[in-house]
């Protein structure tokens, strides 16, 4: 919803309810209508918003269960433009794992690869492999340099775009990349990354195209270059090895791979052309017959998911089967990666900071500067209870159970009564000028109180005031029209059996000038002050600004009445410049002043 004002509010509705504004950290300013979400799943909002000071770098938020509150994740990703002007944030979620995600982090100049393996609790850089493809030392140190890896993701269902990662493949992510103290858009290598277990590994010295096929059992890479090419890879042990094969005589342009619906697929379609006045030319690919026959109980092997060595992944430990190295057998629609899942203690790793808190050095979530913790029960009203938090909230979708989690989940508490305090009131497009005639909506908010049971009065400095019950009735504004023009101060009061508070509000109403005289007598005398007067219709303006220019002195006399004493001593043409300021325009009247003998001539 957009405010008359140009800024953008965000709402968001849980399971059908009404809907209710999204909040956003307190030094959040995002931009005008510049928020993106990045996905609803598994219990969260996950969102992208510009600030005031970004423009190329987007700042990333996630949201609690029902998507209202945000805390911010991650800072500065790099984002760009589309072909068609959208707006890509250089951001990819890894698919088969719950909670991992890359993402491409502005530096100053440099732009480094980050992943997150708890939804954006913590982030580090991507640690190098030790060898290349040709088994030479790659000194690469943390922080200084690290694996850098480009986040496009295909529009194209004929290319692969240069990452991947399957569901059907949980952990290893293929994806165009470098070495070094930033990410580069030359000398691109392929790398295959087993993620979880920090090995990652140098697989082509060019940049190719990967496709999962065979749920995942088999991985098929084309080069991809400009050059009409004859042969393809296969790997069958999650890209550790490769084969190559051709599957053509004559060398191909490559425009697209086609692979058949369904994560089952061993077939796939290349299609390009012979040269560049040829026609399309199809070439079915089958790799079935390598396999002599479909892989049984004995041809797999148990592995155990992990990060580092440590088993708990979002909350669970979960054991995965795989095809034994060096078995050569097809993994058919019967085949399923996930043997057992098992949830995990809760630790601090687990939860994170909930809104209004922020993390510090000790790993503590304290309250922000912004933040008044008791801030968050003033919809309670006495005799009622709701949840207190504890400063931490459980990543979205994480399986943990026990351990810590009733130190850090929230706590049930009954309200308490409490006087008003923090009362503010405000103008719905946060102006504090408006035309006369036209309706002005008050915006009324309280900080801390009882909500239900603090009674609300408003004074709007016209001879009219309104009075509500709580401040429940009036969520949507309170909307009043001045007859008048002038400066009205606006007072509100809060009222419960424990105390009261006020806030004043001070709104210029103003009513557009049509026309400025300057009314002067016709003879005046040398040395003898005279009187100029300015008349304004309409008569009821309101309050006014007027700028007196004489001749060529360009500092004006500035008065807040219409009328200003002058004396002409000098034998010259002088121009009489008069500006009228109202808050919506500017009128400007003239005379001219002519001295003659002992007379002054207007």
């Amino acid at each position: 919803q957009v405010t008359s004002g140009g800024r953008a509010n965000y709402f968001v509705s849980y399971r059908r309810e009404a809907f209710v504004q999204m909040k956003l950290p307190k030094y959040s300013l995002p931009k005008k209508q510049d928020m993106h979400i990045i996905s609803t799943d598994e219990d969260q909002v996950f969102a992208a918003v510009q600030e005031w000071n970004q423009n190329d770098t987007y700042n990333l938020y996630m949201s609690d269960l029902k998507g209202v509150y945000f805390t911010q994740v991650f800072e500065n990703v790099r984002s760009s433009k589309g072909p068609l002007g959208n707006i890509l944030i250089d951001l990819y979620e890894v698919a088969g794992i719950k909670g991992m995600l890359l993402a491409n982090k502005k530096l100053e100049s440099k732009v480094k690869t980050f992943i997150t393996y708890n939804k954006g609790r913590d982030w580090r850089l991507l640690q190098a492999p030790a060898i290349d493809l040709r088994g030479n030392n790659i000194h690469c140190n943390l922080p200084f340099c690290s694996l850098h890896l480009h986040l496009q993701v295909s529009d194209n269902p004929y290319t692969s775009g240069s990452i991947s990662s399957k569901d059907s493949t949980p952990g290893i992510i293929i994806a165009t990349g470098n070495v070094g103290g930033r990410l580069s858009g030359t000398r691109l290598i392929t790398w295959l990354t087993m993620s979880l277990s920090n090995n990652q590994k140098q697989v082509f010295e060019e940049e190719h195209s990967i496709w999962h096929l065979d749920r995942g059992g088999t991985l098929v890479a084309i080069k991809h270059t400009s050059l009409p090419i004859r042969h393809l890879w296969l790997s069958f042990d999650e890209g550790k090895s490769w084969s190559k094969y051709s599957f053509t005589s004559v060398p191909l342009f490559i425009d697209g791979v086609l692979v058949e619906p369904g994560i089952d697929a061993q077939i796939m379609t290349v299609f390009g052309h012979f040269s560049l006045h040829s026609e399309w030319q199809l070439v079915k690919v089958d790799y079935k017959s390598i396999f002599s026959r479909r892989c049984n109980k004995e041809d797999y092997q148990t592995w155990h998911l992990h990060n580092q060595g440590e088993p708990c992944i979002m909350g669970e430990k979960q054991i995965f089967r795989k095809r034994k190295s060096g078995v050569q057998c097809m993994l058919g629609k019967d085949f399923a990666r996930i043997v057992a899942r098992e949830p995990c203690a809760c630790t601090d790793w687990d939860f994170e900071c909930d809104y209004g808190y922020e993390r510090h050095a000790d790993g503590q979530c304290l309250p922000a500067f912004w933040f008044n913790p008791s801030s968050m029960s003033k919809d309670c009203s006495l005799g009622q209870s709701y949840l207190n938090s504890t400063g931490y909230r459980k990543v979205g979708s994480n399986n943990c159970t026990a351990g810590v989690k009733d130190l850090y989940s929230p706590k049930l508490q009954f309200c308490q009564g409490r006087a008003p305090r923090g009362l503010r009131i405000f103008t719905s497009d946060g102006k504090l000028t408006a035309p006369q005639g036209h309706n002005v909506t008050f915006l009324v908010h309280l900080e801390e109180g009882d909500l239900l049971r603090t009674a609300i009065q408003i004074d709007f400095g016209d001879g009219i005031a309104v009075s509500y019950a709580n401040l429940s009735s009036i969520e949507d504004g309170i909307k009043h029209l001045y007859k008048t023009a002038g400066i009205f101060q606006v007072t509100t009061y809060a009222e419960n059996s424990l105390g009261s508070v006020s806030a004043v509000l001070y709104l210029h109403i103003n009513c557009p000038i049509e026309h400025v005289h300057l009314n002067v007598p016709f003879v005046a005398i040398r040395s003898k002050e005279v009187n100029i007067t300015a008349v304004v219709w309409p008569s009821q303006a309101g309050t006014l600004t007027y700028f007196w220019c004489f001749g060529n002195n360009t500092k004006p006399v500035i008065k807040m009445k219409g009328n200003i004493a002058r004396t002409a001593n000098r034998n010259e043409l002088q121009i009489i410049t008069l500006y009228v300021f109202p808050s919506q325009n500017v009128v400007e009247a003239r005379a001219i002043l002519k001295l003659r003998g002992n007379a002054v001539e207007w």
